[in-house]
């Protein structure tokens, strides 16, 4: 009997893990497609403005007397009118628009797909009297993800539209790449620039496979189709072709970099260092410290600012992911 129940317990345990198992999977599949109806692919517009004021509105609410408080909301209304009749009586003039846009980088700078789509509708919109804010948190990664992201940037400058970089935390290696293509570059006192540098790292598994007795094989058409190599013997040959690789690619970075910011020392900073707000503003890498908030609250005064978000589309994988990555770290977060 014991042994029957204890045969019957792992039944039931085994089919709880099973029907547990696709109960997960259905409900990823069900969140994916309900993400995917909810999020489709489209532009999304903010008035920052409005946003600002609704901001100084609740503390002034909590602070002011009620009459005062009425009567800065009467002002403002007031003069909120006359700008709109201003324009109206001037239809051709719309005013100075700053188009703020958040670029958030990973290694393969996964976000240039939304850059690319915002920069477009910039690019269709925006005059030279207008206005890009770049807000750009970036550490780089891959070299030709984030070339793609910088060449959108330059877009803009061929369009002739003003591009302002604000960095708060880090704008290093493919992220600086991104930045100095800016007219203007503005940093937090404590943000981290420049790492003008390449780099390759890999490990080399070669002895610890021969001293198994494991031999691995390597068959190649051209020379050069393979350099280093996980899994058998590099060879002098093969580190120097990989070193000239990087080289190169070291150069075209200082290039790109020496085109937008010729006031730059090339040989004081791309040697792969970084740089902190004051000594990067001491070395030209910036060209003033101020955090992003202090800038777009100082351009809402003579500026109708306005914040753009693009939402893409994913693969049904790409949500399934996404949709694992949420569970688990409300699992463990418990």
């Amino acid at each position: 009997m014991t042994a029957f129940l204890l045969d019957y317990g792992l039944f039931l345990a085994k089919t709880g893990t099973v029907v547990l198992a696709v109960g997960m999977v259905l409900l990823m599949i069900t969140r994916a497609r309900r993400s995917r109806q909810d999020v489709p692919e489209r532009l999304e517009v903010i008035n920052l403005n409005n946003r600002y004021r609704s901001l100084a509105h609740a503390l002034q609410q909590a602070t002011l007397p009620k009459q005062l408080f009425k009567k800065v909301i009467k002002n403002e209304k007031k003069e909120l009118k006359h700008k709109a009749k201003q324009s109206a009586n001037q239809k051709e003039d719309v005013g100075k628009r700053t188009f703020v846009i958040d670029f958030h980088g990973d290694i393969k700078a996964t976000a240039v797909a939304s850059l690319r789509e915002m920069v477009s509708a910039v690019i269709m919109e925006a005059t030279p009297t207008d206005e890009v804010v770049l807000r750009l948190e970036n550490a780089g990664g891959m070299v030709h993800e984030h070339g793609l992201a910088a060449s959108q940037l330059v877009r803009l400058r061929e369009k002739g539209v003003p591009l302002v970089v604000t960095v708060d935390k880090i704008a290093a290696s493919g992220g600086y790449l991104m930045a100095c293509v800016a007219d203007r570059i503005v940093a937090a006192p404590f943000a981290i620039l420049g790492s003008i540098g390449v780099l390759a790292q890999l490990p080399n598994f070669h002895e610890l496979l021969s001293r198994h007795g494991i031999e691995f094989e390597k068959i190649q058409a051209g020379r050069y189709k393979r350099t280093m190599t996980l899994f058998g013997e590099n060879t002098e040959e093969d580190r120097a072709k990989m070193q000239q690789q990087i080289d190169e690619v070291h150069s075209l970075f200082q290039r790109f970099v020496a085109d937008f910011r010729p006031q730059l020392n090339m040989e004081k900073v791309a040697t792969g260092e970084y740089w902190y707000g004051k000594q990067a503003l001491d070395l030209k890498l910036i060209d003033a410290m101020q955090t992003s908030d202090d800038y777009l609250m100082a351009a809402s005064k003579d500026s109708d600012i306005y914040q753009l978000k693009y939402s893409v589309k994913k693969r049904i994988s790409e949500r399934l992911m996404a949709s694992m990555q949420g569970m688990a770290a409300k699992l463990f977060s418990h």
